[in-house]
């Protein structure tokens, strides 16, 4: 046994991952941890939908001018416009394509607004039952032609193994700023996915997180465990118009396909952490990952902001 998994199983880990052999075991958390209100920011049949499925997407939910407004600001800051913190931008495996720019509030006027919208941020906290955090953001661009895939994974095993964080209690917002069709490498999900957690085999490398943000490895499923996973649940790929908004839980399997078209994907996402399941040390790694990629100070709860993000006649 490992010494890392030998300090997760004496820390009553209840997800130890990074294991020997890989495991199936059954999720201890709830998946919306508020009760349902006439007031509430989700109706009760959108509520159950993300209970049951671990996933919900929510059509129209910007406006156009703000799609706009967003879109020339990733714009500036893939093309250098900004100046951008340095290790915050990753490159396509093989070439200096951007694939994704992180710590998006800290670096954007509009993208810190966007992050507090009540639209986004006040249904996370009610997801979550608890005021939020940021706890990772970034702007994923796939470029046409050469846009990678990203692999099937559970976000939640690889923040609990390498960042520390303690509980499923936290939920990515990944709002559609291109539209996402089939044909251009669409946010894939196996609904349901999220009551099952993938103990991952394997140790973690040194930094893997170096290697892992271009092509993730460690931390990934089998194909047995995906080939049964997906004839569970299926896949449903979440191709919308730009302005969509998809809340996923943090344990749902999803991944993408490589886009060979010529027309780029980008979505913008924020990962909410409840305040109360703020990270501790990493449960299957030597050392936590860089703060760019998981927030390790006092949380500051996200200040809820409403109104547009754009005038509709800028």
């Amino acid at each position: 046994m490992s010494a890392i998994t030998d300090t997760a199983e004496r820390r009553h880990d209840p997800y130890p991952s990074r294991l020997p052999e890989e495991r199936w075991l059954p999720r201890q958390d709830q998946t919306v941890w508020s009760q349902w209100c006439p007031d509430a920011p989700l109706t009760a049949q959108q509520t159950d939908h993300f209970d049951r499925d671990g996933f919900i997407v929510l059509r129209d939910l910007f406006s156009k001018e703000e799609v706009k407004a967003l879109m020339q600001e990733s714009v500036a800051l893939r093309g250098g416009e900004r100046e951008l913190e340095e290790g915050s931008v990753i490159t396509e495996p093989g070439s200096d394509e951007v694939r994704t720019i992180f710590k998006l509030p800290e670096q954007s006027p509009l993208f810190n607004r966007l992050a507090s919208d009540r639209r986004v941020a006040d249904t996370a906290s009610y997801l979550l039952g608890d005021e939020v955090y940021i706890h990772q953001s970034r702007l994923n661009y796939k470029p046409g032609f050469t846009g990678k895939e990203f692999y099937w994974h559970s976000d939640f095993e690889t923040w609990h193994a390498e960042d520390g964080m303690p509980r499923m209690r936290a939920v990515s917002a990944a709002l559609l700023l291109t539209d996402n069709d089939a044909l251009n490498g669409p946010l894939m999900l196996m609904p349901g996915s999220h009551n099952h957690f993938i103990a991952c085999a394997g140790e973690t490398p040194e930094d893997n997180y170096k290697s892992s943000l271009k092509k993730q490895e460690a931390g990934t499923p089998s194909h047995e465990a995906l080939a049964k996973l997906a004839k569970e649940h299926g896949i449903h790929a979440a191709t919308a118009k730009a302005g969509t908004l998809v809340l996923f839980d943090c344990n749902t399997m999803h991944g993408s396909n490589g886009n060979i078209t010529p027309f780029a994907r980008s979505n913008a996402f924020f990962v909410f952490n409840a305040v109360s399941n703020q990270l501790e040390e990493p449960f299957g790694a030597k050392k936590p990952r860089p703060e760019f990629l998981g927030f390790r100070g006092e949380p500051k709860p996200v200040e809820i902001a409403s109104g547009k993000l754009a005038s509709d006649s800028a």
